[in-house]
């Protein structure tokens, strides 16, 4: 296994993990179940290679740097997501998903039929200009604004609409208004993954961003943990190397990679790190719902031990 081939599931990972991290902020910290993000990063990945790609290799390429196709990915994805939000965002619960999975697979059909694109077929000749570097800071950044973002009085607010959303609307939150936030910042992350996804893979056909990968970021936020930052970055490494760590079994490594994912969620129902942060702060505050849950058993113990004795 050569340092090529790391750095290539690194890379792959990291990409996945900016997907996730948004996907971690719509569905772990605001409560909402998305089916359809793999079709945010269609978007972003066809917009971005559309502003880099040589008009020599396609007529409506632009030529443009990389970072630009990276921009205007991320905010395509965004703007599409809340022209999507402002017809969905009312659905309730199960709806919303259905709708979400519509919207992913609508944007499939669609771009198997632009034939400027390239169709069913696929679109070839996207430049390679993702690199491992680039990658590593967008994740950093993405992390940074995320924690910060849910630390703030908005991430709070999203939180509130997560846990009881009638509760939330009569003290006053806008639940619609962080609803759309959450969705729209979620959007322009996969977006920007599309595009970095776009150019790494150097190859673009719309069967990649099937309801296969939008279930894949969905599987890997609740591995994770909902509502962890820390367990997205630990789900998006772990459930990109896995595959290919068991590659050598061939057609069992499905198999075998079902079966360790379905292991793990049995052993931990609420994900990896369930809704705790790898951090000084997140620990401390793990060890101290510990203790307090631990006395709490304590006193009730204790409680039913008198009512025994007193019998």
């Amino acid at each position: 296994m050569d340092w090529f081939y790391i750095q290539g599931i690194l890379m792959l990972a990291g990409i996945n993990l900016i997907a996730v991290l948004g996907l971690s902020l719509l569905t772990g910290f605001t409560g909402l179940f998305s089916f359809g993000h793999a079709g945010f990063m269609a978007i972003g990945a066809y917009i971005g290679a559309l502003m880099t790609v040589s008009p020599t290799t396609t007529p409506a390429g632009l030529g443009l740097p990389f970072f630009v196709g990276v921009i205007a990915g991320g905010l395509g994805a965004g703007i599409v997501s809340y022209f999507i939000g402002r017809i969905t965002l009312n659905l309730k619960g199960d709806y919303f998903c259905i709708a979400t999975l519509g919207f992913g697979e609508a944007i499939r059909l669609i771009l198997n039929n632009v034939q400027i694109f390239g169709g069913s077929r696929g679109w070839p000749g996207v430049p390679y200009k993702s690199t491992l570097p680039a990658i590593i800071l967008v994740d950093v950044v993405a992390v940074l604004f995320l924690a910060n973002l849910v630390r703030s009085r908005h991430g709070r607010n999203m939180v509130a609409v997560r846990e009881e959303e009638l509760a939330a609307q009569i003290t006053g939150i806008n639940v619609f208004k962080y609803k759309m936030i959450a969705l729209v910042i979620s959007a322009v992350y996969a977006g920007v993954a599309g595009v970095f996804f776009a150019h790494y893979m150097t190859f673009l056909q719309p069967k990649m961003f099937s309801l296969t990968k939008s279930t894949e970021l969905t599987i890997i936020v609740i591995f994770g943990g909902l509502g962890s930052i820390s367990g997205s970055v630990l789900g998006a490494l772990i459930l990109t190397a896995l595959p290919e760590v068991l590659r050598a079994f061939e057609i069992w490594r499905l198999v075998f990679y079902g079966a360790a994912v379905i292991l793990i969620m049995i052993s931990r129902p609420k994900g990896l790190m369930g809704g705790m942060e790898l951090s000084p702060g997140g620990i401390r505050k793990a060890r101290a719902e510990r203790k307090a849950r631990l006395e709490a058993q304590r006193e009730m113990k204790q409680a039913q031990e008198g009512e025994i004795r007193n019998a």
